[in-house]
């Protein structure tokens, strides 16, 4: 886990029982990564194909989340807002009661992307409870989650956050205590608006390249070398060939969907106007993308925004 802190004495695969709430295509990897370096993981997910997958990876499938969470030491939520977390932690129904449910001392990680005070309200809610809490936002995408490289921003006290160290280490290769409670999905929202500015930034380079004449590749071979470096480029290069890994190969199949950065972005803007930051370029990015999910990207990859930069060009582009 880097020099950020180091692994709780007595902690283990063969010591720790863990319940993962929310199998989807980040928590789905993420539970099967934990299950083959030896923990006892119990998942549950409200879509029965998410279920089947955790299932065939070796996680054990509870009929509920209290049902998962019973007797787990570690309880580990990735869900799709906060309304969600919520409804997880207090509601009813097969996919609520975790805080009622779950033995005193549990140490919750709140892995989902939500708001600073959502993460701030359910951290207190957790710890009202007789729990333990870590907000544990991520970075890296569903590739992250498969090959367990993902960056953790973690918000919390340091002593959960070296009890939670090993989990960590099997489901990440980053992992930084970025403050209290809430500090990591501040730093999860100030990460996301950044990887938004720039997917926009590279994925108009990429046009404007085109219609200058250049290829793809003499592009990337500059840009990827030069000042224009960047996550956007080298890893999710927005055109196909350059990075044989990136969405842009697999028709942009996610990886990192539009709906979801057109999400974390609102969650960028919703921060800004609380702390009244100047940040034109945020607020566009927000915008961009609100206008891509909503018009066909929600379900592709959000590099898949340089199709839409195209057609507002009047460019076909080319392979």
């Amino acid at each position: 886990m880097g020099e950020e802190a180091q692994a709780a004495p007595g902690t283990g695969a063969s010591a720790t029982r863990i319940a993962f709430i929310g199998l989807g295509h980040m928590g789905g990897p993420m539970a099967a990564n934990l299950v083959a370096a030896g923990y006892s993981v119990t998942g549950f997910d409200v879509v029965p194909a998410a279920l089947e997958a955790a299932a065939a990876a070796g996680v054990v499938v509870a009929e509920s989340s209290a049902a998962a969470a019973d007797g787990a030491d570690v309880i580990i939520t990735m869900l799709p807002a906060g309304k969600h977390v919520f409804a997880a932690l207090e509601g009813e129904g097969p996919g609520g009661g975790l805080l009622a449910a779950a033995k005193p001392g549990s140490l919750f990680l709140e892995c989902s992307t939500i708001s600073v005070d959502d993460a701030r309200t359910a951290h207190e809610l957790i710890v009202a409870s007789g729990h333990r809490g870590l907000d544990a936002p991520v970075s890296g995408g569903v590739m992250g989650a498969e090959a367990g490289t993902l960056t953790f921003m973690v918000g919390g006290s340091p002593d959960d956050f070296a009890a939670a160290g090993p989990l960590f280490d099997v489901m990440g290769r980053r992992i930084v205590l970025c403050g209290g409670p809430g500090a990591g999905q501040a730093a999860k929202v100030c990460n996301n608006m950044i990887l938004g500015v720039s997917m926009i930034a590279v994925s108009e380079a990429f046009v404007l390249g085109e219609k200058l004449g250049l290829t793809h590749e003499a592009l990337f071979d500059v840009a990827a070398h030069a000042s224009g470096q960047c996550w956007s480029l080298t890893t999710n290069c927005p055109v196909p060939g350059p990075v044989p890994t990136s969405p842009a190969n697999r028709d942009y199949q996610p990886g990192f969907a539009g709906a979801l950065m057109a999400k974390d972005l609102g969650l960028a803007v919703e921060a800004l106007n609380a702390t009244g930051v100047d940040a034109v370029l945020g607020r566009s990015a927000e915008e961009i993308y609100r206008e891509f999910s909503l018009h066909g990207g929600a379900g592709t990859d959000f590099s898949g925004i340089i199709n839409s930069i195209r057609k507002a060009s009047n460019n076909t582009g080319s392979d």
